[in-house]
């Protein structure tokens, strides 16, 4: 199974339609195809399939309320199910870790040739994960100035993510790295190969593994909404940002020119290539689907220093955090009290605190058990 994240740094740039139409095109291509619609905080994606509003979705089955089997939906199309979000649930944009990882290891086990994930705009950790799902993923952008800078500064954070996702949290790297937070001015402006080489000298264990991880990664770019064939240089423009900034090889997709004729299918509830095959951005959708049906699959090496024990305990400060910033919300709209805060603090370190002892004893039994020549 090829999975396909689709990511874009801002909003409005087409991610959705691009995403709807793939799947589908792919799927005319007779390849078995789930669509997933992981933009959580503005689940739409029935829209632009042309589906009807889902009865339950991602939001339903993390609620517990249904088997995710269930919300593999069959569509209208041939070889393309989708799984629907639920942009209706309050709070599922700040999903809890443990969901997050349960959604992705249902994702991994999914039987299909191409599993292309509908991901909201932006680079919230959250997001950055699933796009990491794979080494190609795409990034869907416009010619805009902002929208082309979104684009790049979102690759940016992706090869930042996988860097600490590389790390062990005590290293000497992992430290490095933690260190440079506190010069936000000097981090806006650093070079990733250089910062690779300065890492070669501090922990070359660690940084041997990011090396490995990022020669792997090979993100892939779709510039849409062009007007004019000179915006097709702003693909190049962001090509080679990533080859000098990020030492990371983009692959370009293609590009998509407007065409007035995708507002008109999608107020019929059709996809593009659905309503009118031939149109020229049905044609654009169809090779790249091409392109992306013959390619090979690439995978993440498995050899990261992945701690389960280290990363609950992250995943938990980082639940705290995002809770910490919703209740600021709540106070600042008068919806909390002052009372009601200190509880739901109370009860925020508890729960960290108990998941520490929780792993600590789970990390004693693990051992224990390998003593007694069992393994993992």
């Amino acid at each position: 199974m090829q999975i396909i994240p689709v990511a874009s740094g801002k909003g409005g740039v087409g991610k959705s339609l691009v995403a709807a139409n793939l799947a589908i095109a792919l799927g005319k291509a007779g390849k078995k195809v789930i669509i997933a619609d992981l933009d959580l905080g503005a689940s739409n994606l029935h829209l632009v399939l042309g589906q009807q509003a889902p009865k339950a979705g991602l939001g339903t089955y993390l609620s517990g309320g249904i088997d995710f089997s269930a919300i593999i939906l069959d569509t209208n199309y041939e070889n393309v199910q989708f799984i629907p979000g639920d942009a209706e649930i309050p709070g599922l944009t700040a999903m809890k870790i443990s969901q997050k990882n349960d959604i992705i290891k249902k994702l991994q086990n999914l039987d299909t040739d191409f599993l292309i994930v509908d991901l909201g705009a932006g680079t919230h950790t959250s997001i950055l994960d699933f796009f990491l799902l794979s080494p190609q993923g795409i990034i869907v952008t416009s010619p805009t100035v902002t929208a082309t800078l979104d684009a790049y500064l979102f690759l940016k954070n992706a090869v930042f993510r996988l860097m600490y996702n590389s790390f062990k949290k005590n290293s000497k790297a992992y430290k490095f790295l933690e260190s440079l937070k506190s010069d936000a001015h000097s981090l806006q402006r650093i070079y990733i190969p250089k910062l690779i080489d300065t890492l070669m000298q501090v922990d070359p264990q660690s940084t041997e593994v990011f090396r490995r991880r990022i020669a792997r990664f090979k993100p892939r770019l779709i510039l849409n909404m062009i007007d004019d064939p000179k915006d097709a240089d702003k693909a190049q423009k962001i090509r080679r940002s990533c080859t000098e900034y990020l030492g990371l090889e983009l692959e370009h997709l293609g590009i998509i020119y407007r065409d007035s004729l995708q507002d008109i299918a999608l107020a019929s509830r059709l996809p593009i290539v659905i309503y009118k095959p031939n149109a020229m951005l049905s044609q654009a959708i169809f090779r790249i689907s091409e392109k992306i049906a013959f390619s090979e699959t690439i995978r993440f090496d498995s050899d990261g220093n992945y701690d389960s024990f280290q990363y609950a305990e992250s995943e938990a400060q980082e639940d705290f955090e995002n809770k910490m910033t919703y209740i600021e919300e709540l106070l600042g709209t008068g919806a909390l009290t002052m009372n009601e805060l200190a509880e739901t603090i109370k009860t925020q370190q508890y729960e960290i605190s108990q998941l520490k002892k929780e792993n600590a004893l789970l990390k004693t039994k693990i051992v224990k058990a390998l003593s007694q020549g069992f393994t993992l």
